[in-house]
């Protein structure tokens, strides 16, 4: 048989075929004009909140039972800090094997540790440029329920929590475990919940949140589409073209591919035309 013969990748192991695509291709372009389109309409009315931000920060200060800004507070601090940079290494960890492409132990599982932390290390610079080149301020500091610096758009821990929570789900579907719909549900609402807490504890306006979320998920295409690419290009180096199935027709004398005699395949008799059928 001609040809390398095909690596066998068993069911749930990782698959790098399952980054990028054109979920990436056409989400990341609308996530980044979205955010493109938001940016400016903060930036002509920076002093005057956009429409919506207002009543979702009232609703917002009028609606604080203690027990209710207790686990607001405790699940905001997990959107900064060391946890998310922990949690993307745990991501790279896991999915180490199929974004090498078939790299496997422990140095595949390393590299991807340190790939999935520079993507939220990346990602993080990224938006300090766009915080600092924005600058829009927070909401009034007498309504806040929680510490919080710098400007305001788009929001950190909302982009920081989403960029985690898309690491997440993209080792997630790499590994394709058996109960992956759940797990990508819980940390998907992980990842909306910090975002939201930060508008419900008055340090951000609503569409800051939004913000974060539109700039993360443009960052994580692109990331998916640079990092997806290769691996499904070595996968298909790796796997070699597929075997031909199609068989042969068996040519006169032979049975296979083997020669056989003659006897064995009489030729049909023909009537003589010289006979007298008269």
């Amino acid at each position: 048989m001609s040809g390398r013969q095909r690596t066998p990748y068993r069911r749930g192991g990782p698959d790098p075929g399952r980054l990028g695509g054109r979920a990436p291709l056409l989400l990341g372009p609308a996530c980044l004009l979205a955010f493109a389109a938001l940016a400016a309409a903060v930036t002509t009315s920076s002093t005057v909140p956009l429409p919506g931000d207002a009543s979702v920060a009232h609703w917002a200060v009028t609606h604080r039972p203690a027990v209710a800004v207790a686990t607001a507070r405790a699940l905001t601090s997990t959107g900064t800090g060391a946890v998310p940079y922990l949690l993307a290494a745990l991501a790279g960890l896991v999915a180490g094997p199929g974004l090498l492409a078939g790299g496997q132990g422990p140095r595949a599982r390393g590299w991807g540790a340190v790939i999935c932390s520079a993507v939220l290390l990346a990602g993080q610079g990224l938006r300090l440029v766009a915080l600092a080149a924005i600058a829009r301020p927070r909401p009034p500091a007498a309504d806040w329920a929680t510490h919080a610096s710098n400007w305001s758009f788009p929001s950190g821990h909302a982009t920081t929590s989403a960029i985690t929570a898309g690491l997440l789900v993209g080792a997630v579907l790499v590994r394709a475990p058996r109960f992956r719909g759940t797990l990508v549900a819980l940390v998907l609402c992980w990842g909306v919940a910090v975002g939201l807490t930060r508008a419900y504890l008055a340090v951000h306006w609503a569409s800051d949140v939004v913000g974060g979320w539109l700039f993360a998920t443009a960052w994580l295409c692109l990331c998916a589409l640079l990092l997806g690419r290769p691996a499904r290009l070595a996968r298909r180096e790796v796997s070699g073209p597929e075997p031909s199935h199609v068989a042969c027709p068996p040519r006169d004398g032979q049975h296979g591919g083997a020669a056989v005699p003659d006897d064995e395949h009489p030729r049909p008799r023909r009537d003589d035309p010289r006979k007298d059928h008269g």
